[in-house]
């Protein structure tokens, strides 16, 4: 057989070697084929992308030798266009970084300050997924139907959280014009249901114009233990005590951009570096942390004074600009106790840690971008912040940020417990809202408030040193954060594309900045925009700026009606800081202002307004898809991890059972069975030494177990969980029974559950407890399950007449419709 085959393979060689010989002298001998090169194009369409290729002419020569190939077509970038990098903090208002008076020292964000240009009248949209989306598109983030946070979208068209088709993203646009492009860090942009394997995956950074995405999902991540994909594969990062996923996403960067540089020295690259930092969990070695030990003894108070000279002395803020006041909730730091001024000072000490890190691993990317030899021709934009600081901590801080979002409340005692683990792995902390404030300096408000500077205005330096002479100095004008992708189109030479993969495109909506970069002086070209979230709302126009603060970051409620809302009015131009409310003096001009708000909101898809808050939270109150729908039975398979709780059944408030079909080995089985969420709240049904148990963890705060006495016989089994909830409102307790075989083996009962959230970042997994364990006791080279899992069946009994009743008397508004979705 092995002879046959070589004779067939040199036979056939001999027969290809041979025809066109025998063509050869059956043909008339001719020239190179002229008509198998086209004419040339000329210049390329580049608002059609992609690019087609050319037409070609078919060719009638039959020998390859006779004719002159065609020439190849390659898309390339425009000869001189440069490298484009984005550096995007979260959560850092105008007034931490020290590139803008803050107190927070960044070396990295400072040097680029001082070699290229400030601009102090740039702004966000007060939140991560809309700031987010806008940057990478150069439309509103209302068009980008991202009017709030992923998590938070509803049924109406401005706040699906689906990205339309067409809005192309910029990171699409420059691929198909020649780019290579890559991201790393926090996404944020696609749909909470889409973040499984079912997809759709059209949404997800790979597919959305980056060749190369290293990063999380979702709106934050454990930086110790983070949920990570590169591309579309979950990434199981290192169980090593030093890691950190700064210094990880940083060093996947590096990589990167020496790869491409490498091997196409000559094509451009565009970058998305946008780090957690300095998004809770603050996390931060502790080394780290020394390095600001005591510099937060004076308070918030004192800190907004010195920054404020601070700002005036950069000129990053006008001299004789005024602190704005304020607001009433935040305590005078002179009034506060012994022990709220320890905790609070340790917690802004981690936080400007945390800021001091990320900016000096941003160091090391930018030194290896001086390493490719083209940093002089690689613009940069380094953005300090999506949005305000975030007063999410509440009046306190937190220990643990997932008691924030199941309305617990942590006391500074509760808190000060912890005080030697904040900012280590043990916790998942926030700051107190007072810090927040101080963060914003020199306006009122922060995060959410998208009516007020605080919330929206954020520093950022340009530079480019190709093309931008100034050195260190200030840019006025205003501008938004819509305004960065047709900068980037300008530098590059690029034209907006009318279609995208064969969709017609809705018009950039931002403006180019690149005339500010040669004069200081030259007019704003962004003369209106508006701002808006969850209610609150603002409206700019040619220096003048009126806006509502229709809910505090700390209001469970909004503060009045929407027709209701006491609006404030601005002069920017003398005014910075928003401290001198001209509504009264001037009601003509806050009319004029309030009809061209709903002018804009109507033609950018803002209207209806939305201004529900927890409810928004549940897929059915605030109308978005489910992935489970209504389903009340879920059957799951060894090896199945990863399962957000958007691609989970809501096992929350309602009676629930899991049953495991397994197969014990001799000897016993150990592991894991299915675990949903870790450390700072979720459950685990798992066995050790034989003995199957279920482990309840509330918010890191309580672990309660209830456990076999005696090990499960080697053979098949069923292991089964029940839990029946008490009912009469959310977060109840219930009683807990474990059975084998039908059999019960133990009982116990939980005296509280969690309502709304178990993680952000840890997942549920069949078989093993990636992440940070729900059990304390188990490590994570012991969580995986060493018998065989034959599968797990997950149901939910929901809510009856009786339990729903319950909790209309037991709970309030936003707990009452809850409990009706339910």
């Amino acid at each position: 057989m092995r002879r046959t085959s070589s004779w067939w393979g040199t036979g056939l060689l001999l027969a290809m070697l041979a025809v066109p010989l025998a063509l050869r002298a059956l043909a008339a001998p001719a020239a190179p084929a002229a008509q198998a090169t086209p004419a040339p194009a000329g210049t390329l369409d580049r608002t059609v992308l992609p690019i087609p290729e050319p037409v070609r002419p078919p060719i009638t020569e039959l020998d390859a030798r006779n004719v002159t190939p065609p020439p190849r077509f390659e898309v390339k970038a425009p000869e001189g266009a440069p490298n484009v990098v984005i550096i995007l903090l979260d959560d850092m208002g105008f007034g931490m970084s020290s590139a803008f008076g803050g107190p927070i020292h960044m070396p990295t964000v400072d040097r680029l300050a001082s070699e290229g240009l400030r601009y102090n009248q740039f702004h966000t949209t007060a939140l991560c997924s809309p700031t987010r989306t806008a940057l990478l598109s150069g439309r509103n983030h209302h068009t980008n139907n991202m009017g709030s946070i992923a998590e938070t979208a509803t049924a109406f068209p401005g706040n699906t959280g689906q990205r339309p088709d067409s809005v192309a993203p910029l990171a699409e646009m420059l691929r198909l014009n020649g780019y290579s492009t890559s991201f790393f860090g926090k996404n944020h942009e696609t749909a909470a249901w889409e973040i499984s394997v079912s997809g759709p995956t059209s949404r997800w950074p790979n597919r959305s114009g980056f060749d190369e995405f290293y990063g999380f999902m979702g709106g934050e991540t454990n930086q110790w233990s983070p949920l990570v994909y590169h591309n579309q594969t979950r990434v199981e990062v290192p169980k090593d005590p030093k890691y950190h996923f700064m210094n990880d996403m940083t060093n996947r960067a590096i990589a990167w951009v020496q790869f491409q540089k490498a091997l196409t020295p000559d094509k451009p690259f565009f970058m998305y570096f946008a780090p957690g930092a300095t998004h809770a969990p603050h996390h931060v070695p502790k080394e780290w942390i020394a390095k600001y030990k005591g510099k937060f003894d004076k308070g918030w108070d004192a800190m907004r004074e010195e920054v404020l000279a601070r700002q005036i002395g950069l000129g990053v803020v006008p001299a004789g600009t005024k602190l704005a006041p304020k607001p009433e909730a935040i305590k005078d730091w002179a009034t506060l106790s012994a022990d709220e001024k320890r905790l609070f000072a340790r917690q802004m000490e981690i936080f400007a840690a945390y800021g001091e890190y990320a900016d000096t691993e941003i160091g090391r990317l930018v030194e290896a971008l001086e390493g490719t030899g083209q940093y002089d021709n690689t613009l940069v934009f380094y953005i300090v912040g999506d949005n305000g600081t975030s007063a999410e901590g509440g009046m306190n801080g937190l220990f643990n940020e997932m008691t924030y979002f199941n309305a617990v409340e942590e006391s500074v005692q509760d808190i000060l417990k912890h005080y030697d683990e904040l900012g280590g792995p043990m916790s998942y902390p926030h700051m107190a809202a007072g810090w927040a404030i101080a963060g914003d300096t020199p306006f009122t408000w922060t995060k959410q408030v998208a009516s007020n500077f605080g919330g929206t205005r954020n520093g950022m330096v340009v530079h480019w040193p190709r093309r931008i002479k100034a050195k260190g100095e200030v840019r006025s004008q205003f501008h938004h954060v819509i305004d960065v992708a047709p900068t980037i189109l300008e530098a590059a030479g690029l034209p907006e594309p009318r279609s995208v993969n064969g969709t017609v495109q809705t018009p950039i909506e931002g403006v180019s900045m690149i005339y500010t970069f040669d004069d200081a002086k030259a007019e704003s070209r962004r003369r209106v925009q508006y701002f808006e979230m969850f209610g609150n709302r603002g409206i700019y126009a040619d220096g003048w700026f009126a806006g509502t603060i229709h809910r505090a970051p700390w209001d469970p409620n909004p503060r009045a009606a929407l027709l209701d809302d006491r609006w404030e009015l601005y002069d920017t131009r003398t005014d910075f800081s928003l401290a001198r409310d001209l509504a009264a003096q001037n009601p003509a001009k806050l009319k004029e202002l309030q009809e061209l708000f709903l002018k804009e909101a109507v033609k950018y898809k803002v209207l209806p307004i939305d201004d529900r808050g927890i409810e928004r939270l549940n897929p059915k109150l605030a109308g978005r898809p489910d992935l489970m729908g209504d389903r009340t039975s879920l059957t799951l398979h060894a090896g199945m991890t990863g399962l957000s709780e958007n691609a989970f059944l809501n096992v929350k408030n309602r009676s629930v059972s899991i049953t495991a079909d397994l197969e014990i080995p001799a000897g016993g089985a150990s592991g894991v069975i299915l675990a949903q969420g870790g450390r700072f709240g979720g459950w685990s049904l798992h066995m050790k030494n034989g003995r199957p148990a279920y482990t309840y963890n509330f918010l890191g705060l309580q672990r309660t177990t209830i456990a076999a006495k005696q090990p499960v016989a080697p053979g098949r089994a069923t292991v089964r969980m029940e839990f029946a909830y008490d009912g009469g409102g959310l977060a109840k307790g219930g009683l807990v029974s474990l059975q084998v075989n039908g059999k019960k083996v133990g009982e116990g009962r939980l005296e509280r559950t969690q309502p709304m959230v178990f993680s952000i970042d840890d997942a549920a997994d069949v078989g093993m407890d990636e992440g940070t364990p729900v059990v304390e006791d188990y490590q994570p080279k012991d969580t995986k399950f060493t018998g065989t899992i034959r599968k797990v069946v997950v149901e939910v009994k929901p809510m009856g007449a009786r339990e729903k009743g319950a909790a209309l008397e037991a709970g309030g508004e936003a707990a009452r419709k809850i409990a009706e979705a339910q």
